[in-house]
């Protein structure tokens, strides 16, 4: 079992960071210059997230499976809860098939300067937020 037993907690807890995500400007008006709109999908388990950048304001939506995106990102709950600590390296998570992409993989590497500040915002964000039990690095 990964370390988070609920896709009601998994979910609870990342749409939170993204949401804080969208509302940090200084991470927020780089990925909104992208003008991607990126589905998350993820298992163990299982979370669809859709984040949309293509507009003024970053757009969070949960169980979004219809709406089309530019790109797709699969990965498992535990590899993306890594991820956001800074313990998981893009290129590296690709050519293992940890992470599956579709669509423009260059748009997507282009976006990691933007979000280098949320590997030290996610820890803070689970603390202040009740979720300290999930930091695990």
């Amino acid at each position: 079992m990964g370390y988070f037993k609920t896709s009601e907690k998994f979910e609870e807890v990342l749409a939170g960071f993204f949401r804080l995500i969208a509302d940090t400007p200084t991470v927020a008006d780089k990925l909104l210059a992208s003008k991607l709109v990126i589905r998350f999908k993820y298992s163990d388990p299982d979370v669809v997230l859709l984040i949309d950048c293509a507009g003024e304001k970053l757009i969070i939506k949960t169980a979004d499976e219809e709406s089309k995106v530019d790109v797709e990102m699969t990965m498992s709950a535990d590899i993306a809860h890594k991820f956001w600590f800074g313990k998981v390296n893009l290129m590296t998570a690709l050519t293992r098939k940890q992470m599956v992409a579709k669509g423009p993989v260059p748009k997507i590497l282009q976006l990691l300067p933007a979000i280098k500040p949320t590997y030290a915002m996610y820890p803070e964000y689970l603390r202040e937020n009740g979720y300290a039990e999930y930091i695990v690095f």
